[in-house]
């Protein structure tokens, strides 16, 4: 239940009109254990009439839409100096649903810049028809037949700030928000209620979320999402051996590799001149790992066209495959990257978070995302975290070896809607 704390407007008129909002999002991909959302009765029937009146037409608007942004948002990361000689990977899923829950609370300018950023066609969509395509999703993929899927959020508000009760409706009713109330002066009683929560959601893998919290802070949305997956066909453990990882042409490694001689689904996509091997998980969910010649060549084409192609080109052969067993953690700070995409306002001076609260200016002051992933002979786990903090083809011979021994692009998707849940680039699986 989302709480709605009294407004003190001598404290923020102490403050000099300044405020902080903090929006937080959280995605876990393929982790162990449990991390199933769960709404109350009360909230099950409330999404049971509303989602009726989505728009299926709506829904696939956003869904290409949410595909788009991840390409166009991975670009960015690789091309940003900070990304430069390191693994990439984060949830493009987690970041597109914070900045759709972000943009309930926008008006103007601002929020014409984050539609215009998420890939959200103002002409064919209005936020009604986004929020309830979000919530068409999220009760997708927290279906209880994906007991290994789960999305939600949830929002932290400061005892002394009075968000608009709409906004925290949408947030509930779009969004499945869980509602918190806390005490912002205590920064670290703060953080600490914020990480336990994010840390259970995620099974313990993103344990600090929050590393510091302004005392100018007023709330907090996080929205997460978590799956776990076991391979359809495991690896044997016995065939897993040590072996040279080319970082580059200088550069080598020693990475353990796994092995499987299988039949498995592969492709070659003669036009980008990579490989691509999709291993499915027990569920509706795959990975697709794709192993250019040229990483730019890839990079810079990839769009979800590509994927769908992909997909629906695979053929079952007879491969031997060796893939790196590895665990790697990621961590962003968005704000320039995301400036560069056209939102550039809610950073600012000029931002209007008014549908938030018109009694405070409110502005974003940090955009952040943490990640993590998982690959061994099992299946593979990942987690992931946002935050938006304001303040004020053929293979030649019978069987083909397939050596992801160089580096190589990851992508975990949902079959059915080809939702892209995480994405990334493994340069080096020892860091």
């Amino acid at each position: 239940m989302l709480l709605c704390p009294c407004f003190n407007q001598e404290k923020f008129t102490m403050m000099m009109m300044r405020a902080a909002v903090g929006l937080w999002v959280l995605s876990a991909v393929i982790c162990v254990g449990r991390g199933h959302h769960h709404l109350g009765h009360d909230d099950d029937q409330t999404v049971q009439d509303t989602v009726g009146d989505g728009s299926a037409n709506s829904v696939s608007l956003v869904n290409e839409a949410n595909k788009e942004f991840s390409f166009r948002l991975y670009r960015q990361l690789a091309a940003d100096a900070d990304s430069q000689g390191k693994n990439i990977f984060f949830s493009p899923a987690s970041v597109s649903a914070a900045l759709a829950a972000l943009s309930v609370g926008a008006q103007g300018e601002t929020h014409r810049q984050l539609f215009s950023g998420l890939g959200f066609n103002s002409s064919l969509l209005t936020q009604t028809d986004v929020d309830q395509a979000f919530q068409t999703l999220l009760q997708r993929a927290n279906n209880t037949s994906q007991m290994d899927a789960s999305e939600g959020t949830a929002v932290f508000v400061d005892d002394d700030f009075k968000p608009k009760p709409e906004f925290l409706q949408t947030l509930k009713q779009s969004y499945f928000a869980d509602g918190f109330n806390v005490d912002f002066n205590k920064s670290t009683e703060s953080a600490d209620t914020i990480n336990k929560y994010v840390k259970e959601k995620t099974n313990g893998k993103i344990d600090k979320l929050v590393e510091g919290l302004d005392q100018s802070t007023v709330m907090y949305l996080i929205s997460y999402i978590y799956y776990k997956g076991k391979w359809e066909t495991p690896f044997d453990p016995k065939l897993t051996k040590e072996d040279d990882f080319n970082v580059d042409e200088n550069t080598k490694v020693p990475a353990i590799m796994m092995n499987m001689d299988d039949v498995l689904q592969t492709h070659h996509d003669h036009k980008l001149n990579t490989t691509v091997l999709q291993l499915p998980f027990t569920s509706s969910y795959s990975m697709l790992l794709m192993l250019p010649d040229v990483m730019a060549t890839l990079e810079n084409a990839i769009s979800p066209n590509h994927v769908t192609k992909w997909l629906k080109a695979m053929r079952f052969r007879t491969t031997d495959v060796y893939i790196p067993k590895f665990s790697i953690k990621t961590s962003y700070n968005l704000n320039d990257v995301l400036s560069e995409m056209g939102m550039t306002d809610m950073f600012g001076d000029r931002a209007n978070l008014r549908g938030i609260s018109e009694e405070q200016r409110l502005k974003v002051s940090d955009v952040v995302h943490k990640a993590t992933l998982d690959v061994d002979e099992a299946g593979a786990e990942a987690a992931a975290a946002t935050g938006i903090i304001i303040n004020t083809s053929a293979f030649l011979g019978p069987v083909p070896v397939l050596k992801f021994n160089r580096p190589f692009m990851v992508i975990i998707t949902e079959h059915n809607t080809e939702k892209i849940l995480f994405l990334g680039k493994i340069i080096n699986p020892t860091i």
